[in-house]
């Protein structure tokens, strides 16, 4: 999934921005469906990107695609059915308002389409990128809070652990979900919003485990000897007991990791996460939920299966780093 990410526009069938080339002609079609399609140049030439801005920020559509059962070339013109329209409705073009090399195209939809004519498979692809960077940037943000308040709370004690407690417990007092979006509100809506909204309210995990981790540790013989030599707390924090909590600490990240992406899902399924026309997993299942009962239940499920498959993923991750990075093993 993260290959899946970074290559992005590369090898989605859909290289338009955010994968939202809408056709409603072909819209709820079937995995598998199949298309002939009429390549019309554009009224203004569209610019070449190059491979680096394409894989980023994908590549406006050079032709303008029309969906047809079939075409018949007399002259100069070529004469087409629409799809799905009566016998008698034939549209000719001239030879110069059609791509030169392929005027007809055959397309594949493999995952079929949306309720807009858009690949669902582009957007699942690309979706890729919304859920692992919700995840990386929220845990990032959780991890430098949680361990910079935990660290100080459990290695002085006294009255700065009092007040940093404090804190803690007001913050783990609020449902998260409503602290959540209380900041979605008051940042806004949008792609880096959601961000910062999931990351403010994930720091509490680490710190309270932190503190507990560095409480039990700071009584240590190596802690004491590093006193001895005139090491500064700073020092003796981050070069010897961190690196003692890392295992634990790794595990709380996968798991956030994963709360994260179930959290940005539900946001976007409540319309108050990442904004169209930014292909988003929670998005899709947002518009598509109602098919569940229909013959489409696929639109639905399909993005609901990347959702379980990444976050058992980083879960099983998590557990194997812990197993791996085990200073004391």
């Amino acid at each position: 999934m993260i290959v899946v990410a970074v290559l992005g526009y590369l090898i989605t069938p859909d290289h338009s921005p955010y994968c939202n080339h809408q056709q409603l002609e072909i819209a709820i079609r079937n995995p598998g469906f199949t298309v002939k399609m009429l390549q019309v140049k554009q009224p203004q030439k569209v610019p070449e990107c190059n491979v680096f801005h394409k894989m980023l920020f994908g590549q406006p559509d050079r032709y303008q695609t029309i969906p047809i059962e079939r075409y018949r070339e007399v002259g100069d013109s070529v004469y087409v059915h629409l799809l799905d329209a009566g016998k008698e409705a034939e549209i000719g073009y001239k030879r110069s308002e059609i791509c030169d090399d392929q005027p007809v195209i055959t397309k594949k939809f493999i995952l079929g389409t949306d309720r807009y004519g858009r690949d669902v498979l582009s957007q699942l692809l690309i979706g890729t990128r919304i859920s692992l960077a919700v995840g990386g940037i929220s845990v990032f943000i959780a991890l430098v809070i949680g361990i910079l308040i935990g660290s100080i709370a459990g290695y002085f004690r006294g009255w700065v652990d009092d007040v940093l407690m404090w804190f803690i417990n007001v913050v783990w007092s609020i449902p998260t979900l409503l602290l959540v979006i209380a900041i979605s509100f008051a940042l806004g809506k949008g792609f880096w919003q959601i961000f910062m909204a999931i990351g403010l309210t994930m720091w509490v995990d680490v710190a309270r485990v932190v503190r507990g981790q560095i409480i039990s540790l700071r009584e240590k013989e190596f802690v004491e000897a590093g006193k001895a030599l005139g090491y500064n707390s700073l020092h003796i924090i981050w070069k010897h007991i961190l690196p003692n909590v890392s295992g634990t600490v790794i595990v709380i990240a996968a798991s956030n990791f994963s709360s994260a992406i179930l959290m940005e899902a539900g946001l976007s399924f409540l319309g108050i996460g990442v904004q169209p026309p930014t292909p988003s997993w929670g998005m899709m299942m947002k518009e598509n939920y109602a098919y569940i009962v229909l013959d489409n239940a696929y639109l639905a499920i399909i993005p609901g299966i990347a959702i379980m498959l990444l976050v058992l993923s980083f879960m099983l991750i998590g557990n194997a780093l812990r197993n791996a990075l085990s200073v004391r093993n």
